[in-house]
């Protein structure tokens, strides 16, 4: 588990689209909620700048933050987030409320590792796939880990590492696999070379023409 991430956030009374718009225009302010654990909803305003520095780093959108709510600590981990798809500025975020004794679900990134030394792409030509980059797990906030690591140094070609085969921290189960086998899908694959595995037979020698019967039959008489 990462350090705990910190931000500053102002209680807001003024709610609306209208109200909304001016403090990300004229005061450089991010508005939010916070929800959960029984508690009320509350609104809130947060530094823009102070924001986007916290999105720098990965576990932002993954770990617990410490969030400092007219000057009352919450822990939270970022739930939704709304974003301008044309300059990527942050229009609204969520936070829900946790309590250390409580599970919670949240996803976290996958860490792929020893990719250069994968044995179905180094050394048998295959292709590597991702088909996930993250995955949704249950714990307890004190063991949310920051990311899970998918070592892919002896996978070979035409193998898929699954859900299952993921190595996770004690206290920490995936979320899908609850649900049964089937949810058990690939988080990686290697792709085999087209035409590996396939037995080919090319001769040097040039084909046969036909016989002096066949050749008869397919010209036909005179």
């Amino acid at each position: 588990m990462s350090d705990n991430i910190q931000l500053t956030a102002e209680l807001r009374t003024d709610v609306g689209k209208g109200a909304s718009r001016r403090l990300r225009r004229l005061e450089d302010k991010v508005p939010g909620i916070i929800y959960g654990e029984g508690k009320d909803p509350q609104m809130l305003t947060l530094s823009a700048n102070e924001v986007g520095k916290a999105m720098q780093l990965e576990a932002f959108y993954s770990q617990i933050i410490d969030l400092d709510v007219a000057g009352k600590k919450q822990q939270a981990v970022v739930r939704d987030m709304q974003r301008n798809p044309a300059n990527e500025r942050v229009l609204h975020i969520d936070f829900l409320r946790i309590s250390a004794n409580k599970p919670i679900n949240v996803s976290v990134p996958l860490h792929f590792i020893n990719e250069d030394a994968c044995v179905g792409v180094k050394t048998e030509g295959g292709t590597l796939t991702h088909n996930m980059t993250e995955v949704e797990i249950t714990c307890l906030p004190a063991n949310l880990p920051e990311y899970i690591e998918v070592d892919m140094a002896e996978i070979a070609a035409g193998v898929s590492v699954h859900l299952s085969d993921l190595i996770i921290p004690e206290g920490v189960t995936i979320a899908a696999l609850a649900f049964g086998e089937d949810r058990d899908v690939p988080v990686a694959s290697v792709t085999a070379r087209r035409g590996s595995g396939e037995d080919e037979v090319i001769s040097d020698e040039p084909a046969q023409p036909p016989a002096a019967d066949d050749a008869d039959e397919e010209g036909g008489e005179d």
